[in-house]
């Protein structure tokens, strides 16, 4: 039950192999251009790996990059009709024409190609300041606890998705909430934009847990209301229901309040490797699903010094492997220890990556609480 070392992995080694074995294949080309003439009778022609490399070097090199492969693969078609003397003949001419033209052409590639990366780059800042805006990430002590938090967006390239989580301190304990939206797209961020802001108004004003609870299904309801009577198409839905936990640390009392609301059971971890599942007491359903009302009812357990608290959302604990085994986070957690709340989401996150082959089908959001 030693202290977990995340794994070293050659996979950064290999793709930096990689990424220089691809920006050398313009070279390579060219060389393997003359190598074909020297050595290949004179009616073979080594004029496409000339006109390759150009090509090739348009999306992956600089403007001067592409400029000079493009002129180093003329030099070499030059030489090789050099070689035999032949410069002044229509074949020669031709493929001389030919390589030129695509050399061209390469850099108009090239500048189109420079163009989108940076509109790109533009999209990307702004999703990544919407991100923090919707989600901004804890910071790492609140209340004298100490936080971490993990996103990952199952889309490729997003940067936030259904998913959610917030931490507040307030005057009754430090006060959060982990969530999970149904459904994917801009609605499912929609509500995470309007639960993260009621949460964080009512985290500061009311006195209970429970009640935080019932503010924030007022709320998903008032936007349900909203939504239905401004969308103009009513076949799309809302996403308005949530699964949730909310727990509060209050200062110094050595104890976690928690409140599920159909969410996936938060993991508690002591400071010798023992763990437990922190499964509700009793049945509630999601926030904004209306039917019917469900009071709520905070579970009271210890908190003790040394302890950390997982919460997660599905993406963790139904992740699949290629023969569709769930990745168990109590299965592999027991048992172990982690000096500090980011080494555990750091390892979780490898786990899963390696689990799944290296993608998910779904977010995931990882919070993890640790009193020192």
């Amino acid at each position: 039950m030693g202290q977990l070392q995340g794994a070293k992995r050659p996979d950064g080694r290999r793709f930096f192999f990689a990424r220089a074995l691809v920006r050398a294949l313009p070279v390579l080309l060219v060389v393997s251009g003359l190598c074909y003439d020297h050595f290949m009778p004179r009616e073979l022609t080594a004029v496409p790996f000339f006109t390759a490399a150009p090509l090739v070097a348009a999306p992956l090199l600089s403007l001067a990059g592409t400029v000079v492969t493009g002129a180093v693969s003329i030099g070499g078609i030059l030489a090789v009709r050099l070689r035999y003397s032949s410069v002044g003949e229509a074949d020669a001419l031709t493929e001389i024409s030919t390589v030129a033209t695509v050399a061209v052409l390469a850099v108009a590639i090239n500048r189109l190609v420079r163009r989108s990366d940076a509109r790109l780059a533009t999209a990307r800042e702004i999703a990544e300041a919407a991100q923090r805006a919707v989600l901004p990430r804890p910071q790492e002590r609140i209340g004298g606890l100490e936080i971490a938090a993990r996103y990952e967006a199952a889309q490729a390239g997003a940067s936030i998705g259904g998913d959610l989580y917030a931490v507040q301190d307030s005057p009754h304990g430090v006060r959060l909430i982990v969530g999970d939206v149904r459904g994917k797209g801009l609605g499912a961020v929609a509500a995470v934009a309007v639960l993260i802001g009621a949460f964080r108004e009512a985290a500061e004003q009311e006195s209970t847990l429970e009640a935080v609870a019932q503010r924030l299904e007022r709320a998903l309801a008032r936007e349900v209301t909203r939504r239905d009577a401004a969308r103009r198409d009513p076949t799309v839905p809302y996403e308005g229901f949530v699964t949730a936990v909310l727990a509060e640390f209050p200062h110094g009392a050595g104890l976690a309040r928690i409140v599920n609301r159909g969410h996936p059971a938060p993991l508690l971890l002591h400071a010798d490797g023992e763990l437990r599942t922190l499964d509700p007491p009793w049945t509630a359903l999601p926030l904004g699903l209306e039917l019917g009302t469900w009071p709520d009812r905070a579970e009271e357990v210890a908190f003790p010094a040394g302890a950390t608290l997982l919460f997660y959302t599905d993406g963790l604990s139904e992740a699949r492997n290629a023969d569709g085994v769930f990745y168990d986070p109590a299965a592999r957690l027991r048992g172990r220890t982690f000096p500090a709340p980011r080494a555990l989401l750091t390892t979780l996150s490898e786990e899963v990556r390696e689990h799944t082959g290296g993608g998910t089908t779904d977010d995931m959001a990882l919070l993890a609480v640790h009193c020192p």
